[in-house]
């Protein structure tokens, strides 16, 4: 069997981001500095950024993420990345929704689609659009 995990690169806000993503999906983080693989050839002032976060939801995704420093050619935006998730539990698809919304752009709203799920597009606060998609109901309770 082969798994693809999203990988997010940040320019300095990767803690900070996958901690968010913590909060909206639950599960494990964990994350490792480039001081803690004594990557001492970057300036001090990078050392502590992420060069590798791991978050572990207990819905079962991994969602990775690490900052990227000058000296590695620096940020690249996200920009045509999209996440897409969806899930079978309305409750659970609308945290993960208000969750990603907060901070951020709704889109598309949460509604029923032309091929009958409930779906909606949001641009968190990182700039990463998430597809969000609720299979089989046709609509959405209040």
């Amino acid at each position: 069997m082969s798994i693809l995990n999203p990988y997010l690169t940040f320019g300095g806000e990767a803690r900070e981001a996958m901690e968010f993503y913590q909060k909206v999906f639950g599960g494990e983080l964990t994350t490792n500095t480039f001081r803690d693989f004594h990557m001492e050839d970057l300036p001090e002032e990078e050392l502590d950024g992420i060069m590798h976060a791991q978050l572990t939801t207990p819905a079962g995704f991994t969602l990775m993420g690490a900052d990227a420093p000058a000296a590695m050619g620096g940020p690249t935006p996200n920009g045509n990345l999209s996440v897409s998730g969806g899930a079978d539990e309305e409750d659970e698809l609308r945290g993960y929704w208000a969750g990603l919304a907060e901070g951020g752009t709704i889109d598309m709203p949460l509604e029923v689609a032309p091929w009958g799920d409930a779906f909606g597009q949001v641009t968190d606060r990182y700039g990463v659009v998430w597809y969000v998609n609720l299979e089989g109901p046709g609509n959405l309770a209040g």
